[in-house]
């Protein structure tokens, strides 16, 4: 266990080195392009329940997709982690200053807003956004090491949404029982569809 705790450590230091070094322009050209190409999808377009993530320093700008889908009228839900527990609660919002900065220096909702709650929303069309550092072609990935994002996914019945730099997708990750992958990768460069065993 420990070496597969150390083996993730050191590719996540090489992930976090290399967002830091990436232009500043050529990030926001590659965001958009990735926002740009997950809209352009059918799995947009027909989704009734956006499930996204607040972007931290260095990670995919992805609140492009979630304006435009609060003026499509979808639901658009966020992430509150509950730290002691390492796990998170969506909330639904109705606009992006709902938002305010929380655990880990994240922006989250209010714990005031409605929860979204899938186990009461079985046949809605949901993607849940999934940021990492690393994805392998699998659909594994390598995030941050608090397995807030796997505990989550193991019980959602909608796509995951893998988003990644094309840089940041190697062959294969080292993974653990408890990690879950992603149906689907969006890069600057296209889409990957998974069939993770």
């Amino acid at each position: 266990m420990n070496e597969l705790r150390e083996r993730k450590n050191q590719i996540r230091e090489k992930f976090k080195d290399f967002r830091k070094a990436m232009d500043p322009a050529l990030k926001s050209a590659y965001d958009s392009k990735i926002c740009h190409r997950f809209m352009s999808l059918a799995s947009y377009r027909f989704a009734d329940a956006l499930l996204l993530y607040a972007p931290l320093t260095g990670e995919i700008d992805i609140m492009p997709i979630a304006q435009d889908a609060l003026k499509r009228g979808k639901t658009v839900a966020f992430p509150r982690c509950n730290p002691n527990e390492h796990t998170m609660t969506y909330y639904i919002v109705s606009s992006l200053d709902q938002l305010k900065e929380g655990s880990y220096g994240i922006r989250e909702p209010d714990p005031s807003l409605p929860v979204y709650d899938p186990l009461k929303r079985k046949g809605e069309n949901s993607v849940c956004f999934v940021p990492a550092l690393a994805f392998d072609r699998l659909g594994y990935r390598i995030g941050y090491g608090k397995g807030y994002y796997d505990r989550y996914l193991s019980g959602f019945g909608g796509a995951r949404m893998g988003v990644g730099y094309s840089a940041c997708v190697v062959e294969q990750l080292p993974r653990g029982r408890y990690d879950t992958a992603v149906d689907f990768l969006v890069t600057e460069k296209g889409v990957i569809t998974i069939n993770a065993n």
